[in-house]
């Protein structure tokens, strides 16, 4: 027996749907259900929902690079101790230094550019494997983060840049949070409209009208419903709800401007050249070791954008900051289906493997799970991703 009348069939079957990231959707609303069954209503809630996003913006931020980084055939371990690095040195600057924190910024991306290039070089130009790279990295780096502030704790205050990291004033308000939902609905509508009557005028085959209906109107139901949670969380000292947090919408603009790169640049087409065959890329004129470079420096670019989201969202630049999140960005890029042999991967898949990676740690945590079973679990979660993707490549026919 098939899963589909078999009207639906066809339509279903010649649909350009990613069945893995629609599973992968479905996995992420069963564990909310089950973790809000489980913790008594307290998952679902606005309040722990707007702090699983803005908590998931900053491994979001940096995971939506990192599948462009595993897509080429490289890896970078060292995402965690470069952002902690440059989050220390940027809450440094303004809290010792009494720099701005515009300047400040700038400066942390100025080192975080040389700390990537300088991988990125190795690994381009010298042909030093990027895993051992930036294993180095990783050791080096927190231990620099280390000497910035010799250990210290940096606290941050300036206002608007506290802003950034979501908290007690880091949410749009209702009305705001109300406007932009309904302006990215008619954008997804309109989008969806052009694209159906594009191929109706160049005589190419169309989805069924429900179909594509479904497909425009799933995401803007759960778009307004994020919405509605986040307009119904209210801090107990202030007179208005929160709306959305700042970090979910830097995190979306970054989302948004990557998916642009994948699909209409030259620099995107580039990537997944390089990473489905190297040597032939390199035969038909792509100047791999630029590509990797600009790559490098891509990343440095979003790990001072996750750095800045981070330290605002804490108050403060620690040692600690950024710990461990190489595993969490990594995971979060092959859970949303990027193969780690590379040449394949989607930046939605990047905002859903994040989702369940965040939601499976909060979950956890509401329901007062020991810290040792948490990391038995989501190290498991990423070895059961990554069978689930050798298996469904093969049931595709997927190389």
């Amino acid at each position: 027996m098939t899963p589909f009348p078999s009207a639906w069939q066809n339509p279903l079957r010649k649909a350009n749907i990613d069945w893995r990231l629609v599973l992968m959707s479905l996995v992420l609303a069963v564990m909310a259900g089950v973790f809000d069954l489980l913790s008594g209503g307290i998952f679902l809630s606005p309040e722990n929902l707007y702090n699983i996003a803005q908590q998931t913006a900053v491994v979001g931020i940096v995971s939506t690079v990192m599948v462009l980084v595993i897509v080429a055939r490289h890896i970078d371990l060292s995402v965690g101790s470069v952002m902690g690095f440059v989050g220390v040195l940027i809450a440094y600057l303004q809290y010792s230094a009494g720099w701005g924190w515009p300047s400040a910024c700038l400066a942390g991306l100025a080192v975080a550019l040389v700390a990537s290039l300088y991988q990125g070089w190795l690994t381009a130009v010298l042909g030093v494997p990027s895993f051992v790279v930036t294993l180095g990295g990783l050791m080096s780096f927190r231990g620099a983060a280390f000497l910035v502030a010799d250990g210290k704790t940096q606290p941050v205050s300036d206002d608007f840049f506290l802003r950034l990291g979501g908290g007690y004033d880091g949410g749009i308000g209702v009305s705001a949070s109300w406007l932009l939902a309904g302006l990215v609905s008619a954008g997804l509508l309109l989008r969806a409209w052009q694209k159906r009557r594009a191929r109706q005028h160049h005589g190419v085959a169309t989805d069924p009208l429900w179909l594509e209906a479904l497909m425009v109107g799933v995401p803007i139901a759960l778009l307004l419903a994020f919405a509605g949670a986040m307009n119904h969380y209210q801090i107990s000292s202030k007179t208005e709800p929160q709306g959305i947090p700042i970090p979910v919408l830097i995190w979306a603009v970054v989302a948004g401007v990557l998916s642009f790169i994948v699909h209409r640049t030259r620099f995107g087409r580039y990537v997944y050249a390089m990473g489905g065959n190297p040597d032939a890329a390199a035969l038909v004129g792509i100047p791999v070791k630029k590509v990797t470079l600009q790559l490098f420096a891509l990343l440095a670019v979003l790990i001072t954008v996750a750095a800045i989201v981070s330290i605002a969202r804490l108050n403060a630049g620690t040692n600690s900051l950024g710990t461990s999140m190489e595993l969490y960005v990594i995971a979060a890029a092959v859970i949303g289906g990027t193969a780690l042999a590379g040449g394949s991967g989607s930046i939605f898949g990047s905002v859903l493997g994040a989702l369940v990676m965040q939601s499976l740690d909060s979950g956890m945590l509401l329901l007062d799970v020991p810290i040792g079973k948490r990391m038995v679990i989501i190290g498991q979660v990423l070895i059961v991703a990554v069978v689930f993707d050798v298996i469904y490549r093969k049931l595709a026919g997927e190389k």
